[in-house]
């Protein structure tokens, strides 16, 4: 029986998904800033991560002013906790909106790497964990990390050129 790359992939405990559902129930409600600051933590550790964005290219406003950030950010804040939350339920990992297709190949076609991946990751971590700081520990970071791990594998099993 084929599998996809990222299914079968257990690795995320029922432990890890209480974490990340109590910790994503009281981050919902401030999802807009939430994912503002997450995107400012990805531009302060990697400035040149901003010229994958092309609204951010010809902008002459300060980023967290940016029109098109904040929505940007926030929508890709949800889908990465949407998809945390779900992925136990759902046995993989599921986006809603667009596809993981989609998402690979706009992914490949703005040469995301790598390293990208991993500033995301750690950006991701510090802003839950200064979210949620009495919730925060170890084991939340660590079903946190799990989750996004899973779902840049699911994202990197389809990064190639659309058709």
């Amino acid at each position: 029986m084929a599998m996809n790359a990222y299914e079968g992939r257990s690795g995320f405990t029922e432990e890890q998904e209480a974490l990340v559902v109590k910790s994503w129930t009281v981050m919902k409600k401030n999802a807009g800033e939430l994912g503002l600051k997450f995107f400012l933590k990805i531009f302060e550790i990697a400035p040149s991560a901003q010229k994958l964005f092309s609204f951010l290219k010809d902008s002459n406003v300060p980023l967290a002013q940016n029109p098109k950030l904040k929505p940007h950010a926030m929508s890709v804040f949800l889908m990465t906790c949407e998809s945390a939350v779900q992925l136990r339920k759902a046995g993989k990992v599921t986006v809603r909106e667009s596809s993981l297709k989609k998402l690979g190949a706009v992914h490949f076609k703005y040469g995301v790497v790598n390293e990208h991946f991993e500033v995301t990751k750690f950006a991701l971590l510090e802003t839950i964990k200064e979210a949620v700081p009495e919730m925060w520990s170890a084991e939340m970071k660590n079903a946190w990390g799990e989750a996004y791990d899973q779902l840049v594998a699911a994202i990197k099993s389809e990064m190639k050129p659309s058709p």
